[in-house]
Protein backbone atom coordinates (compact mmCIF):
# COMPACT_ATOMS: atom_id res chain seq x y z
CA UNK A 1 0.00 0.00 0.00
CA UNK A 2 1.43 3.40 -1.02
CA UNK A 3 1.14 6.59 1.02
CA UNK A 4 2.22 10.15 0.24
CA UNK A 5 4.64 11.87 2.62
CA UNK A 6 4.71 15.63 3.36
CA UNK A 7 7.47 16.05 0.77
CA UNK A 8 5.28 14.49 -1.92
CA UNK A 9 7.28 11.28 -2.14
CA UNK A 10 5.68 7.88 -2.22
CA UNK A 11 6.54 5.32 0.40
CA UNK A 12 5.32 1.78 0.93
CA UNK A 13 3.46 1.29 4.20
CA UNK A 14 3.17 -2.12 5.75
CA UNK A 15 -0.33 -3.43 4.96
CA UNK A 16 -2.69 -4.12 7.83
CA UNK A 17 -2.91 -7.80 8.70
CA UNK A 18 -5.98 -9.64 9.93
CA UNK A 19 -4.16 -11.02 12.96
CA UNK A 20 -1.43 -8.58 14.10
CA UNK A 21 1.60 -9.44 16.16
CA UNK A 22 0.57 -10.35 19.68
CA UNK A 23 1.46 -12.44 22.72
CA UNK A 24 4.77 -10.76 23.67
CA UNK A 25 3.65 -10.60 27.28
CA UNK A 26 7.01 -11.77 28.66
CA UNK A 27 8.49 -8.42 27.63
CA UNK A 28 5.83 -6.47 29.54
CA UNK A 29 7.13 -4.89 32.74
CA UNK A 30 3.75 -5.48 34.35
CA UNK A 31 4.02 -9.23 33.66
CA UNK A 32 7.58 -9.43 34.99
CA UNK A 33 6.67 -7.70 38.25
CA UNK A 34 3.44 -9.70 38.63
CA UNK A 35 5.44 -12.91 38.22
CA UNK A 36 7.88 -11.78 40.92
CA UNK A 37 4.94 -10.91 43.20
CA UNK A 38 3.59 -14.42 42.62
CA UNK A 39 6.90 -16.03 43.61
CA UNK A 40 7.21 -13.82 46.70
CA UNK A 41 3.59 -14.53 47.70
CA UNK A 42 3.97 -18.31 47.47
CA UNK A 43 7.03 -18.19 49.73
CA UNK A 44 5.41 -15.66 52.08
CA UNK A 45 2.25 -17.74 52.51
CA UNK A 46 4.19 -20.97 53.05
CA UNK A 47 6.26 -19.34 55.80
CA UNK A 48 3.88 -16.99 57.58
CA UNK A 49 0.31 -18.20 56.96
CA UNK A 50 -1.28 -21.46 58.04
CA UNK A 51 -1.32 -23.83 55.06
CA UNK A 52 -4.85 -24.98 55.73
CA UNK A 53 -6.29 -21.48 56.06
CA UNK A 54 -8.46 -20.00 53.37
CA UNK A 55 -6.30 -16.86 53.30
CA UNK A 56 -3.27 -18.91 52.22
CA UNK A 57 -5.09 -20.27 49.18
CA UNK A 58 -6.75 -16.96 48.31
CA UNK A 59 -3.50 -14.99 48.35
CA UNK A 60 -1.68 -17.51 46.17
CA UNK A 61 -4.59 -17.72 43.73
CA UNK A 62 -4.90 -13.91 43.52
CA UNK A 63 -1.18 -13.61 42.74
CA UNK A 64 -1.43 -16.38 40.13
CA UNK A 65 -4.51 -14.76 38.58
CA UNK A 66 -2.57 -11.53 38.08
CA UNK A 67 0.15 -13.32 36.12
CA UNK A 68 -2.08 -15.65 34.11
CA UNK A 69 -4.60 -13.01 33.03
CA UNK A 70 -1.91 -10.63 31.78
CA UNK A 71 -0.52 -13.46 29.66
CA UNK A 72 -3.92 -14.66 28.46
CA UNK A 73 -5.06 -11.15 27.60
CA UNK A 74 -1.92 -10.49 25.58
CA UNK A 75 -2.34 -13.75 23.68
CA UNK A 76 -6.03 -13.10 23.01
CA UNK A 77 -5.35 -9.61 21.64
CA UNK A 78 -4.66 -11.04 18.18
CA UNK A 79 -8.34 -11.67 17.58
CA UNK A 80 -10.10 -9.77 20.35
CA UNK A 81 -9.09 -6.42 21.82
CA UNK A 82 -12.21 -6.62 23.95
CA UNK A 83 -11.00 -9.85 25.56
CA UNK A 84 -7.53 -8.37 26.08
CA UNK A 85 -9.04 -5.37 27.85
CA UNK A 86 -11.29 -7.55 30.00
CA UNK A 87 -8.52 -9.96 31.09
CA UNK A 88 -6.08 -7.16 31.84
CA UNK A 89 -8.72 -5.65 34.11
CA UNK A 90 -9.20 -9.04 35.81
CA UNK A 91 -5.45 -9.13 36.47
CA UNK A 92 -5.59 -5.63 37.92
CA UNK A 93 -8.51 -6.56 40.19
CA UNK A 94 -6.77 -9.72 41.42
CA UNK A 95 -3.64 -7.80 42.38
CA UNK A 96 -5.76 -5.20 44.18
CA UNK A 97 -7.29 -8.04 46.21
CA UNK A 98 -3.81 -9.33 47.00
CA UNK A 99 -2.69 -5.86 48.07
CA UNK A 100 -5.53 -5.74 50.61
CA UNK A 101 -4.54 -9.18 51.94
CA UNK A 102 -1.00 -8.00 52.65
CA UNK A 103 -2.31 -4.87 54.35
CA UNK A 104 -4.70 -7.00 56.44
CA UNK A 105 -1.83 -9.27 57.47
CA UNK A 106 0.11 -6.32 58.88
CA UNK A 107 -2.87 -4.56 60.48
CA UNK A 108 -4.30 -7.62 62.21
CA UNK A 109 -0.93 -8.47 63.75
CA UNK A 110 -0.25 -4.84 64.70
CA UNK A 111 2.81 -4.76 62.47
CA UNK A 112 3.93 -1.55 60.72
CA UNK A 113 2.69 -0.67 57.25
CA UNK A 114 5.46 1.48 55.80
CA UNK A 115 4.95 4.61 53.75
CA UNK A 116 6.50 4.58 50.24
CA UNK A 117 9.18 6.99 51.51
CA UNK A 118 10.37 4.61 54.23
CA UNK A 119 14.19 4.30 54.06
CA UNK A 120 14.08 0.51 53.74
CA UNK A 121 11.61 0.74 50.85
CA UNK A 122 13.71 3.41 49.16
CA UNK A 123 16.64 1.00 49.26
CA UNK A 124 14.36 -1.77 48.02
CA UNK A 125 13.31 0.28 44.99
CA UNK A 126 16.92 1.12 44.15
CA UNK A 127 17.80 -2.59 44.05
CA UNK A 128 15.27 -3.16 41.24
CA UNK A 129 14.73 -6.75 42.33
CA UNK A 130 14.01 -9.11 39.44
CA UNK A 131 14.04 -12.47 41.21
CA UNK A 132 13.01 -14.05 44.49
CA UNK A 133 16.69 -14.34 45.42
CA UNK A 134 17.06 -10.55 45.00
CA UNK A 135 14.17 -9.96 47.40
CA UNK A 136 15.57 -12.48 49.88
CA UNK A 137 18.99 -10.77 49.77
CA UNK A 138 17.36 -7.40 50.47
CA UNK A 139 15.48 -8.79 53.48
CA UNK A 140 18.64 -10.36 54.89
CA UNK A 141 20.59 -7.14 54.42
CA UNK A 142 17.91 -5.03 56.09
CA UNK A 143 17.59 -7.51 58.96
CA UNK A 144 21.33 -7.43 59.48
CA UNK A 145 21.39 -3.63 59.54
CA UNK A 146 18.46 -3.51 61.97
CA UNK A 147 19.97 -6.08 64.33
CA UNK A 148 23.37 -4.34 64.23
CA UNK A 149 21.78 -1.00 65.09
CA UNK A 150 19.83 -2.60 67.91
CA UNK A 151 22.93 -4.29 69.33
CA UNK A 152 24.97 -1.07 69.11
CA UNK A 153 22.35 0.90 71.05
CA UNK A 154 22.11 -1.83 73.70
CA UNK A 155 25.90 -2.01 74.20
CA UNK A 156 26.20 1.76 74.45
CA UNK A 157 23.52 1.88 77.11
CA UNK A 158 25.02 -0.92 79.15
CA UNK A 159 28.50 0.62 79.20
CA UNK A 160 27.83 4.31 79.70
CA UNK A 161 24.45 4.60 81.38
CA UNK A 162 24.07 1.59 83.60
CA UNK A 163 22.46 3.51 86.45
CA UNK A 164 20.77 6.21 84.38
CA UNK A 165 16.96 6.22 84.00
CA UNK A 166 15.77 4.87 80.66
CA UNK A 167 13.73 7.29 78.57
CA UNK A 168 11.27 5.97 76.02
CA UNK A 169 13.40 7.23 73.12
CA UNK A 170 16.53 5.59 74.61
CA UNK A 171 15.17 2.07 74.71
CA UNK A 172 16.77 -0.43 72.33
CA UNK A 173 15.02 -1.03 69.00
CA UNK A 174 12.97 -4.20 68.94
CA UNK A 175 13.97 -6.76 66.33
CA UNK A 176 11.77 -6.39 63.25
CA UNK A 177 10.23 -9.69 62.06
CA UNK A 178 11.19 -10.83 58.57
CA UNK A 179 7.50 -10.91 57.66
CA UNK A 180 7.37 -7.11 57.98
CA UNK A 181 10.09 -6.67 55.39
CA UNK A 182 8.59 -9.21 52.99
CA UNK A 183 5.03 -7.90 53.27
CA UNK A 184 6.06 -4.27 52.78
CA UNK A 185 8.37 -5.22 49.92
CA UNK A 186 5.54 -7.13 48.25
CA UNK A 187 3.25 -4.13 48.70
CA UNK A 188 5.85 -1.90 47.04
CA UNK A 189 5.97 -4.28 44.06
CA UNK A 190 2.17 -4.42 43.94
CA UNK A 191 1.89 -0.63 43.94
CA UNK A 192 4.20 -0.45 40.93
CA UNK A 193 2.47 -3.32 39.12
CA UNK A 194 -1.00 -1.84 39.64
CA UNK A 195 0.24 1.52 38.36
CA UNK A 196 1.63 -0.12 35.21
CA UNK A 197 -1.58 -2.07 34.65
CA UNK A 198 -3.64 1.12 34.98
CA UNK A 199 -1.53 2.65 32.19
CA UNK A 200 -1.81 -0.54 30.17
CA UNK A 201 -5.60 -0.51 30.49
CA UNK A 202 -5.76 3.13 29.41
CA UNK A 203 -3.65 2.40 26.32
CA UNK A 204 -5.75 -0.64 25.42
CA UNK A 205 -8.99 1.31 25.82
CA UNK A 206 -7.66 4.11 23.62
CA UNK A 207 -6.57 1.65 20.91
CA UNK A 208 -9.96 -0.06 21.02
CA UNK A 209 -11.80 3.27 20.68
CA UNK A 210 -9.64 4.52 17.80
CA UNK A 211 -9.03 1.31 15.84
CA UNK A 212 -11.89 -0.97 16.82
CA UNK A 213 -11.58 -4.69 17.29
CA UNK A 214 -11.31 -7.79 15.15
CA UNK A 215 -14.62 -7.21 13.35
CA UNK A 216 -13.66 -3.68 12.28
CA UNK A 217 -10.23 -4.86 11.16
CA UNK A 218 -11.78 -7.69 9.15
CA UNK A 219 -14.11 -5.21 7.42
CA UNK A 220 -11.24 -2.84 6.57
CA UNK A 221 -9.08 -5.59 5.11
CA UNK A 222 -11.89 -7.06 3.02
CA UNK A 223 -12.83 -3.61 1.75
CA UNK A 224 -9.22 -2.85 0.77
CA UNK A 225 -8.92 -6.19 -0.98
CA UNK A 226 -12.07 -5.59 -3.04
CA UNK A 227 -10.82 -2.14 -3.99
CA UNK A 228 -7.49 -3.54 -5.18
Amino acid sequence: MNTITKTGQKCTAEPETLIPKHGAYRKLKSFQIAQLVYDVTVRFCNRYIENRSRTHDQMVQAARSGVQNIAEGSQASGTSKKTELKLTNVARASLEELRLDYEDFLRQRELPLWEPQHPALERFKKKRCATLDDVRAWVEEEKKNTDTHRQTRTDTKSKNEVNAPVAVSDRPCRSVPSSVFVANGALSLLNLCCYLLDRQLAAQASAFENEGGFTERLYRIRTQKRQR
